[in-house]
């Protein structure tokens, strides 16, 4: 019986906390600022768009790579990337944080919900309020549907994906920093830090190798970044969503009242040791999916089926800095290709420096040396076809016949017709009347 309480408590609960939520003002500055961000993304990817389509008259400017995906979603639903990170932790933080200084917290504890249910009908809320701003990032995708262009859906919808583990990331990291903070500023500058820290991650650990490498592929930034390439990665789903419920999980551990300090800290200690070993497990799985239309992240299939016949140990060491731009093509067109598909492959990075200007003419730089079953052979080529011959012959094995034929791009000389007038007066207006009856409804009753 008490369980079944819970259970009808929990609609309860959800409708309680949205409601809650539109009362922040947090949250109204953040869908009146997402129209405008997200339309001037649109219309300015979809102006640029016609422009490589020849809408000028002239010929289409490479029509094999007008990639809807490169060209209008990911510039489009960029502007979220920005609102996630400076906007919404604020939104996040708010739904803890007023409770908190109100004193209405202590007396929600009171109710037969318990904590978790507590914070898992503030996570379904902040997930409501996040679908909400999503409206202007998918008005536009119906926009370029009318205009005429093309969806392909696999790729769109992991694209949309990857911005709602985003969500679930930030969600997590500010609802954990609201519960440990005294206060929502402080809480905010927490959450700043975090962020601030996978930025310095991702620098650090450029061109150094080994796990600080694999450390920063995880983070929200890297990880976005796969989503954006049309590639589908297991780990990464499932790191992300342990990040977030980690973070709502420290959030439980800190918001119940009554506990001494010593508790916290331990079972504070005891989840991130469980977290950190869940998140290393996760961390594993090689499995990928290439969802792209064009197959961006793949080699022909022939090769990609020549390839998985290899089985000995792959062994690649590089002697290209992190910033050089043959590293970021080898490790983009080629090592990221292989480890989807060998099932043993070890890379080592050898070279000193960051930019490969201070390398002595013996330090080897600009080799690529591949290693398979004791036989070596070095390369300085990053191109794809001369880096799968030398697989092939390390491997003694015959190189395929490839077919394939080139995917088309989609050109489209369209004018985002519409747009600004929607995203720039009419979103902003419909925003803010909206607001305005939400605020005078809630005075007057």
């Amino acid at each position: 019986m008490h369980s079944l309480s819970r259970a009808r408590l929990l609609p309860l609960l959800i409708s309680k906390e949205f409601r809650s939520l539109t009362t922040s003002r947090a949250w109204w500055l953040l869908l009146l600022l997402i129209g405008p961000l997200a339309g001037h993304s649109f219309i300015t990817a979809v102006d640029l768009y016609a422009e490589a389509s020849g809408i000028a008259g002239g010929p289409s400017a490479l029509a094999q790579g007008l990639s809807p995906l490169d060209g209008i979603f990911v510039p489009t639903f960029g502007a979220y990337d920005l609102a996630v990170t400076l906007l919404f932790p604020f939104v996040a933080i708010r739904v803890i944080a007023a409770e908190r200084t109100s004193g209405a917290w202590k007396l929600m504890l009171q109710s037969p919900a318990g904590v978790p249910a507590m914070l898992f009908a503030k996570a379904v809320a902040l997930l409501m309020a996040w679908l909400l701003a999503w409206i202007p990032g998918l008005i536009a995708v119906l926009f370029w549907k009318l205009y005429g262009g093309w969806i392909a859906i696999p790729e769109t919808l992991n694209l949309l994906l990857g911005h709602l583990l985003r969500m679930i990331l930030a969600s997590g990291v500010a609802v954990a920093a609201a519960a440990l903070a005294n206060s929502a500023a402080s809480a905010a500058i927490v959450t700043l830090g975090f962020t601030v820290g996978t930025w310095v991650l991702e620098f650090v650990a450029a061109g150094r190798g080994g796990w600080l490498q694999k450390a920063a592929s995880f983070t929200p930034a890297s990880a976005l970044r796969i989503f954006e390439q049309g590639l589908f990665r297991l780990s990464t789903v499932t790191v992300t969503l342990l990040l977030g419920l980690a973070g709502f999980t420290l959030a439980a551990i800190w918001l119940r009242q009554g506990d001494a300090p010593r508790i916290r800290w331990i079972r504070t200690a005891l989840a991130v040791a469980v977290f950190t070993m869940a998140l290393y497990t996760a961390s594993l799985p090689r499995a990928a999916w290439d969802v792209s239309e064009n197959r961006r992240n793949s080699f022909p299939e022939a090769d990609e089926v020549a390839l998985r016949r290899i089985r000995d140990p792959l062994l690649i060491t590089v002697y290209l800095a992190a910033e050089d731009p043959r590293r970021l093509d080898l490790d983009r067109n080629i090592l990221s290709k292989l480890e989807r598909i060998l099932p043993h492959v070890d890379i080592v990075y050898a070279a000193r420096s960051r930019s490969g200007l201070f390398e002595a003419p013996g330090d080897h730089y600009g080799e690529i040396w591949y290693e398979i079953g004791g036989r070596k052979q070095m390369s300085r080529s990053t191109t794809e076809h001369i880096v799968l011959d030398n697989l092939y012959q390390l491997a003694q094995a015959p190189p395929p016949s490839n077919s394939e034929i080139e995917p088309p791009g989609h050109p489209l000389p369209a004018r985002p017709t519409g747009a600004a007038l929607l995203y720039y007066l009419a979103w902003p207006l419909a925003v803010a009347l909206a607001a305005w009856l939400n605020f005078r409804t809630r005075t007057y009753s």
